[in-house]
């Protein structure tokens, strides 16, 4: 007989069963805390878990769950819709008018816009569904206003390191997989393995699973913990390196034009839970840092897909940011106007040079009489909608600041320049 082998990862296998089991945030937890009261009347509320990744938001609504008798829903908004929402509402209506309470988790709410916020407005008001938001980020900022004002926000603290220590030896004795093994931390590791963790419960978890893996005896050295941070999933915090690393090998594969790279690097950042509009503005910056006048319409595209995500949202808005990064590395490429106000800024510190007397308003009769706007040629009355004159202030009249590349579009935008402005062009 086949004896049934364990095989979820060992996080899920030690998420506490009780309150009484969890490990930190006294503050929402401890004796008469809200969050105590709540399970002990067994009276739920809808709410916000406001915290960093690991301490506890998807456990802590689980527990709620259970020990409040709901019919509950768990969703990520990275992966569900709209339409994945309004069924559980739907359902919420039914157990309604059984006098069942139905609770929706809906973890990374923040990734959620503006409209698929609004499907869940409504459900929570009339107590169709209590709702339950986990979020990484300030919600203040990420969470509508009619939304806030209907739940609760509830800030989750990160885990110390002493909560860490309990966590990591608390699965180490408990578990029944781990349990059975001869685990030996040499001088040091254990408390690396915490330091790493930065207060991400989680992520300790899967590193010591990954580490156990990789040893033959269940002995835990430096070596093989720092093979097991390579090996497991990246870390990805967007307010440190792993956010500034990855958004700028993105951006370099784009400007390489290396389409493979730069799709790699997005499904990266998506995966790691980016905010999918912090991308969209990055390459609307680089379709006129990079692409600018070799391909104009790059500009017109990255706009559009920032238009597009905002008002879409996840996962859809994946596949939009997708065609627009191909079609950006795929491009034509040049900085030359980013060059061009690059040098003219060098010439706008002296204020000095004057501007031609005869570019300026003229919108008084008094102004017409000192010569403003005086000799003054029209470009549209020449043939071509052309006409040799001076633009520049005099001294600096014979300066080049944009000098246009011989790629795509550009190049046409060059040979025209050729023709009109020899001296300058030829």
């Amino acid at each position: 007989m086949k004896v049934k082998r364990e095989i979820r990862p060992l996080a899920e296998r030690c998420r506490p069963q009780s309150l009484d089991e969890f490990i930190g945030q006294r503050h929402l937890l401890g004796q008469g805390k809200v969050l105590s009261k709540l399970v002990e009347m067994k009276s739920p509320f809808s709410m916000i878990l406001w915290g960093d990744p690991g301490c506890g938001k998807t456990t802590l609504a689980r527990l709620i769950a259970f020990q409040c008798d709901l019919d509950s829903f768990f969703l990520s908004a990275i992966s569900s819709g709209v339409t994945d929402v309004r069924k559980i509402i739907e359902k919420g209506k039914q157990n309604r008018e059984m006098g069942i309470q139905t609770l929706l988790f809906l973890d990374e709410i923040h990734r959620f816009n503006k409209a698929q916020q609004d499907a869940v407005l409504g459900a929570v008001e009339s107590g169709d569904i209590i709702l339950i938001g986990a979020t990484t980020e300030n919600p203040s900022f990420q969470i509508i206003a009619p939304l806030l004002s209907r739940v609760r926000v509830l800030k989750l603290q990160r885990l110390n390191d002493n909560e860490m220590l309990l966590i990591l030896d608390n699965a180490i004795s408990k578990d029944k997989i781990l349990d059975l093994k001869n685990i030996r931390f040499e001088n040091g590791v254990k408390e690396k393995l915490i330091a790493i963790s930065q207060g991400d419960a989680r992520r300790m978890m899967n590193v010591l699973d990954e580490s156990l893996l990789i040893s033959k005896d269940d002995r835990l050295s430096d070596e093989i913990l720092d093979e097991a941070i390579r090996d497991s999933a990246v870390y990805y915090d967007k307010l440190g390196d792993r956010h500034y690393d990855t958004i700028s090998a993105f951006i370099k594969s784009i400007r390489g034009s290396d389409p493979n790279a730069a799709i790699y690097y997005l499904a990266r950042m998506l995966s790691a839970g980016e905010d999918p509009e912090f991308i969209a503005r990055r390459m609307i910056v680089l379709a006129s840092e990079d692409i600018g006048n070799a391909s104009p319409n790059a500009l017109t595209i990255a706009t559009a897909t920032m238009v597009a995500v905002k008002n879409i949202g996840m996962p859809e808005a994946e596949i939009i940011l997708a065609q627009c990064t191909t079609f950006l590395s795929s491009a034509p490429k040049s900085n030359a106007s980013y060059i061009a106000i690059k040098k003219a800024k060098k010439y706008t510190e002296d204020l000095s040079f004057e501007i031609p007397m005869h570019l300026r308003n003229a919108p008084t009769r008094l102004m017409k009489e000192m010569g403003y706007s005086k000799g003054y040629k029209y470009p549209h009355n020449f043939e071509g909608n052309f006409v040799k004159e001076d633009y520049l202030p005099s001294e600096i009249d014979d300066k080049v600041f944009y000098e246009p590349s011989d790629h795509g579009i550009e190049k046409s935008i060059k040979d025209r320049l050729k023709k009109l402005w020899p001296e300058r062009y030829g």
